[in-house]
């Protein structure tokens, strides 16, 4: 029983009423998910079959998504939820009108010059990121241009005094010039923001009009609409309330506005029958457990030359670990695993498996370039940045000769002998090879160079041939798995000895890839070949890829988020340096305030300066840079308290002076 060995404090949140919002609040390691996993076990034991349990074996907000589905369903609205990645496509396909300037903008009497259209792809990169924001904070476009008017308006018509001796001193020197502004820069500035807020409120109400078309949503647009709808029906509330009658929430910390307004609508104002660990908002009762029962680990601190160097000895100190410990009980903790190869290399090369999870893009690996190369193969030949990495990788291992073969013209290519005068000038007296762009691919597929190439190379390209003409003819006699399975069976060339962590590793690439595919063919049915590898390449671009990590035995090697609520006796946190732990503080195109609006970074048209007034005096006056290195403090000292016996942290390079952004690691000295 998890009762039998509870503090004073945990056993008055476990004792606490069931009719009552509840919010355990506490440091890292004072019991508050033992505490909240004991008032589970009480509930269940007085009646309560079905409560809803969520942040403990899955992230929250999964579950709350899933909670706001069931409440659509009760208006018959069946929605499929899709992940960050999928929206961010849709919000840019929905983007496609407005930034071909086509009637949308005319309309709107927008001047197509407007902060941040100059770079289109950051632009949506910035505007997404806005639209997810206003999302979970329950704003929805009318009610952002309308903010967005009226804080223009108030500011403009009110200018702060912008040679205040604060604000001037704060700023750095190549943005001062910003400051200084005539009322008519004011003015000028002032037209650009409203162009700016009301093409991305155009923009947003687009997204928001393909996402019903499709019948599809983020899970924060559908807890948006899910409260939209419960505020009109409390009858609806009830029914879904009742499924439940208690909800336990764990790792609530970082829940949204649009989250805590659906338990509201669902549980009132005072969330009676929630229970959550972090804030509660309306919360009844609050109990604060201040007692630690994690015994304070053994501290070291390295700072070697190169990253590599860095990445040589964590690996030395796990492989020392695990002749004691037990892999599940190790963990290599960075800030993010957007790129973790030169830490997974190092402990692969002594022999250590491993498993990566967090914001790791698996589309990115290069294992799994590898494995959607053979696919790219069979679906489009002339996709010549895929054919080269089949034929320089390891199963061919071409050499450059070869691929020069390949890449040239057959020894008995017709010679033209008449050349189009136009084609001739129109590229200032040279033709344009009509060939460029499948040369490589028909010397392949045809074998119009074997002949050129040597034995050796001429076998391998044979064979690949031979291999690429039986996939296309397996296509239609197996299913999808089988035939992946098939391809990059005989395709891939197999890294390490079998039962090894490279062998592992590549393995646990190759399933995770065929698992993402196999999910996109089951939410597009008719999909094919083509349209699966195109929605992996999109992926591999995208910044807002993650993965939990793979079942198995394994160290993990995951980021700060996926850390969570997860305890081990053993924890290497790697990379602790400015720019990469903690991040660079690097705002966004343009920012939102409830109360000033729309407040663009760029300055545009006929600007002399590379910022907007309104830009600098707004992150002076939030103290914005101060915020986020405060939130990164706040992320290292929860990867700190991950560990129970014995705590490694490391950075590569010369420390800094801690200026610009502050030095964790020496800190701990």
């Amino acid at each position: 029983m998890i009762a039998s060995a509870l503090d004073s404090a945990q056993r008055r949140a476990v004792d606490a009423p069931f009719d009552t919002g509840l919010a355990i609040g506490g440091g890292p390691a004072t019991g508050k998910t033992t505490a909240l996993l004991a008032r589970v076990e009480r509930a269940r034991a007085l009646g309560y079959a079905t409560p809803l349990v969520a942040g403990v074996d899955e992230p929250f907000s999964a579950r709350l998504h899933d909670l706001a589905q069931e409440v659509l369903r009760e208006w018959g609205i069946a929605l499929r939820i899709v992940d960050d990645v999928e929206a961010e496509m849709l919000f840019e396909e929905a983007a496609v009108p407005l930034l071909a300037m086509e009637s949308d903008l005319i309309e709107l009497q927008i001047d197509p010059e407007v902060p941040g259209l100059r770079s289109p792809e950051r632009f949506l990169e910035s505007a997404f990121r806005l639209a997810r924001k206003l999302t979970e904070a329950l704003i929805g476009p009318d009610e952002f241009l309308e903010r967005s008017l009226s804080g223009a308006t108030e500011f403009y018509a009110n200018p702060p005094n912008f040679a205040q001796p604060g604000l001037v001193t704060a700023t750095k020197s190549e943005h001062r010039a910003s400051l200084a502004v005539s009322a008519q820069e004011l003015q000028r500035q002032y037209r650009r923001e409203i162009d700016l807020a009301k093409l991305l409120a155009q923009l947003f109400r687009a997204y928001s009009r393909l996402l019903f078309e499709r019948g599809c949503a983020a899970g924060r647009d559908a807890v948006a609409q899910a409260v939209e709808r419960l505020a009109g029906d409390p009858r609806a509330a009830q029914r879904v309330k009742d499924r439940y009658g208690i909800v336990f929430l764990d790792d609530a910390q970082e829940m949204t506005a649009g989250q805590a307004s659906l338990l509201r609508a669902l549980f009132g104002e005072r969330m009676r029958g929630v229970t959550v660990v972090g804030d509660a908002g309306e919360a009844a009762t609050r109990v604060e457990l201040v007692q630690s029962f994690r015994p304070r680990p053994r501290i070291e601190v390295r700072r070697p030359a190169t990253q590599l160097d860095e990445a040589r000895a964590i690996a030395t100190h796990v492989a020392a670990l695990l002749q004691t410990a037990e892999t599940s009980r190790v963990a290599v903790v960075l800030r993010s695993v957007a790129s973790p190869a030169i830490y997974e290399e190092a402990l692969l090369d002594r022999g250590i498996h491993v498993r990566i999870g967090g914001d790791y893009n698996v589309f990115a690996d290069r294992r799994a370039h590898d494995a959607l190369a053979l696919l790219w193969n069979i679906c489009d030949p002339y996709r010549h940045d895929w054919l080269l990495r089949t034929l320089e990788g390891h199963a061919m291992a071409l050499s450059d000769a070869s691929l020069a073969v390949l890449c040239g013209e057959p020894s008995d290519k017709q010679t033209v002998l008449f050349e189009e005068e136009t084609a001739a000038q129109a590229t200032g007296g040279h033709r344009r090879d009509p060939d460029r762009d499948v040369r490589l691919g028909r010397n392949v597929l045809c074998g119009d160079c074997d002949a050129k190439l040597s034995a050796v190379a001429r076998e391998r390209v044979q064979r690949f041939r031979a291999m690429r003409e039986r996939w296309i003819a397996a296509q239609d006699d197996c299913d999808f798995e089988t035939f992946v399975r098939r391809v990059w069976q005989e395709g891939l060339a197999r890294e390490g000895a079998p039962g090894s962590a490279r062998a592992a590793a590549q393995q646990r690439t190759l399933y995770a890839l065929l698992g993402h595919m196999e999910a996109y063919r089951t939410a597009h049915p008719h999909a094919g070949l083509g349209e699966v590898l195109a929605d992996t390449e999109r992926r591999g671009e995208s910044e807002l890829e993650s993965c939990e990590p793979a079942e198995g035995d394994g160290v993990l090697l995951i980021n700060v988020a996926c850390a969570r609520g997860l305890r081990f006796d053993h924890v290497a946190i790697a990379n602790v340096r400015p720019g990469a732990f903690p991040r660079w503080y690097a705002p966004d195109a343009f920012l939102f305030s409830p109360i000033l609006g729309m407040i663009p970074k760029d300055n545009v048209g006929d600007a002399t300066t590379a910022r907007t007034a309104k830009f600098t005096y707004y992150l002076h006056r939030v103290k914005a840079a101060e915020r986020y290195y405060r939130r990164e403090r706040k992320l290292f000292e929860y990867a700190l308290s991950r560990a129970e016996r014995s705590l490694l942290v490391t950075a590569s390079s010369k420390a800094t002076r801690g200026i610009s952004a502050p030095e964790f690691l020496e800190e701990l000295r």
